[in-house]
């Protein structure tokens, strides 16, 4: 029910914003109050939604964004102007760029002062800078169209592909009154945000076509297989077809990582092999190689360009952006699976048992290897024996949200840590971005109220270090694993100028991050041993306390840059 400022005949912009949200099902906002929009966070905490504030507001962008995956509404994160704003823009553009829905809400200076650059406070034209990194871009002038613009805002982040708006609310705004019953007349519910969009019948029939001729076909799965929610479809099209499948970092857990079917243990083999890939909700990027090259074509390329592909996306123009799309299937993920599923038949075929035979052979083999590595004890621990006792803990908690970033510590977590249920893993994401870890933890807590576990680099972990107050200040089950190795990716690092300063890449040695915690009155653990992590860990999940565990390893464990060391041009010249 509208709150009136003046009386009970008139309304303001502030509650107008709030009321429009709260009728279409917001009920937390991701922010940092702030000229001009502190009195709009205490108004909104007063009108029943949950305000949760942070140091940064990147951070609070991150969460919004990862509140968004894991919901399929639009998150929201609330910044001042101009810094504000500009601060929340690195979390809109990589919620962009990830199909994540939220919508970025900034204060700003009035129009005839920036247009006329007057100089103004905090003055900046940021709704021509949000325009080329988001999905869509909104700025109300008017009370009476703040209900359309946060209608247009929520249609546009969740319909077709998911995605990052801008909305622009200049600080007259909150203030200008209207009758109470115009101001609640002119807010919109949405109906139907985001539409089913069914693949049409001949294109379906293509995709099935194609798939009764392969004889090594593989179904690729990635984040937006995840987002799409129709895990029952996902599943019973991978076990009626048998065919193997290889889940990308965010859509591990749709099937559990130990299904039979799972390739994930043999993806050097099965990408250059397949001859038939049907990527669900996954893109051709820098990811998968761009579909070409020694990891699709093998050691002697020869194989490249023979794969046939059939793609799933809601985004016709996704096809053909990297390789030839032999049979797009465009629509949501849901009905194009469904789809699938009808149209294959009680008598399918499953795919010939030596590629079936070859997979599993290459599986169980490397799995061996895997488990040997695991089962050592050196002394400090590296990433394996680390996370050794991570993979144990999420095979006995499977509904426990693992959030994960760094160099090595992403690589290493992603190849160990087994996940049994979707949605349950959150990382770095396409642009393989440092610093969501703290914003993506609260996000996970705060909207499934279940328990997180963090698993951080140290480099990755001081983007958003400071957020762990944040994580004690609302008391949340949140428990921080930093990989302490003294530095980027390790801590071995010299000076080559035989300088007083140490290397770019070297930290403080033996830094207390534990310590961090424990000053805002969470839990800190200082782990060294495989016994003491394991420990921490448990304590953590039973109490449910903000925990964060400096967990500490070999400074000599891990590689410059990580699994993408090719990317790095004075990395692959000194080879």
């Amino acid at each position: 029910m509208t709150t009136h400022t003046e009386s009970q005949d008139t309304t303001d912009g502030f509650h107008l914003v709030l009321d429009a949200l709260k009728l279409n099902g917001i009920d937390t906002i991701f922010g940092l109050p702030g000229i001009p929009i502190t009195d709009l966070t205490r108004m909104a905490q007063a009108e029943g939604l949950r305000v949760i504030s942070f140091r940064h507001e990147q951070h609070a962008g991150n969460a919004a964004a990862a509140a968004g995956f894991l919901t399929q509404k639009p998150g929201i994160c609330l910044t001042v102007s101009a810094p504000g704003f500009l601060n929340g823009l690195t979390a809109l553009a990589n919620a962009t760029t990830n199909c994540f829905p939220m919508i970025l809400i900034s204060g700003s200076s009035e129009r005839e002062i920036v247009d006329l650059q007057q100089g103004d406070y905090e003055e900046m034209d940021q709704l021509a800078i949000a325009k080329p990194l988001c999905k869509a871009a909104f700025r109300v002038l008017n009370a009476e169209d703040i209900g359309v613009g946060i209608a247009r805002a929520i249609r546009s982040a969740v319909s077709g592909r998911p995605g990052g708006v801008y909305l622009d609310l200049p600080a007259k705004l909150f203030a200008q009154t209207m009758d109470a019953a115009a101001g609640k007349a002119s807010l919109i519910k949405v109906v139907d945000a985001a539409p089913k969009q069914i693949p049409a019948a001949d294109a379906v029939q293509r995709a099935v076509d194609l798939l009764k001729g392969a004889k090594k076909p593989l179904i690729l799965l990635g984040k937006g297989a995840a987002y799409a929610q129709a895990d029952d479809d996902i599943r019973a099209l991978i076990e009626k077809s048998g065919i193997p499948y290889l889940p990308m970092s965010m859509a591990k857990g749709i099937l559990p990582d130990t299904h039979k079917q799972s390739a994930a243990a043999a993806r050097s083999f099965v990408l250059p092999e397949a001859d038939v890939v049907v990527l669900i909700g996954a893109r051709l990027n820098w990811l998968l190689s761009h579909g070409k090259g020694k990891t699709w074509g093998g050691k002697d390329h020869k194989a490249w360009g023979t794969q046939k592909y059939i793609q799933i996306d809601i985004s016709p123009t996704e096809a053909d952006s990297n390789v030839a799309i032999d049979a797009p299937l465009v629509g949501d993920i849901g009905s194009c699976v469904s789809a699938l599923l009808a149209s294959m038949g009680a008598g399918w075929a499953k795919p010939p048992v030596e590629w079936t035979n070859a997979i599993s052979e290459r599986t169980s083999k490397n799995i061996a290897k895997m488990a040997e590595t695991l089962a050592k004890d050196p002394s400090p621990m590296n990433f394996h024996s680390a996370l050794a006792v991570v993979r144990d803990v999420f095979k006995e908690h499977p509904d426990t949200i693992l959030v994960n970033e760094g160099a090595n510590a992403l690589d290493f977590t992603r190849s160990i840590v087994d996940m049994y249920k979707p949605r349950k893993r959150l990382d770095v994401g396409t642009w393989g971005i440092m610093g969501i870890g703290m914003g993506f933890s609260v996000a996970a807590s705060v909207v499934t109220g279940q328990r997180v576990i963090a698993v951080e680099g140290d480099s990755a972990f001081g983007f958003s270090g400071m957020e762990v107050e944040t994580i004690c200040r609302y008391n949340l089950p949140v428990c921080v694993i930093v990989m302490n190795n003294n530095g980027v990716y390790r801590g071995t690092d010299v000076n080559q100028s035989g300088g007083t300063d140490v290397a770019p890449t070297v930290f403080v040695k033996n830094a207390r991050y534990d310590k961090m915690m424990e000053a805002f009155g969470g839990v800190g653990v200082y782990a060294t041993t495989p016994a003491e992590l394991r420990q921490g860990i448990d304590e953590a999940l039973k109490s449910g306390k903000p925990t964060l565990i400096n967990a500490v390893i070999d400074e000599t464990a891990g590689t410059e840059s990580g699994r993408i060391t090719s990317l790095n041009p004075a990395t692959t010249k000194k080879k």
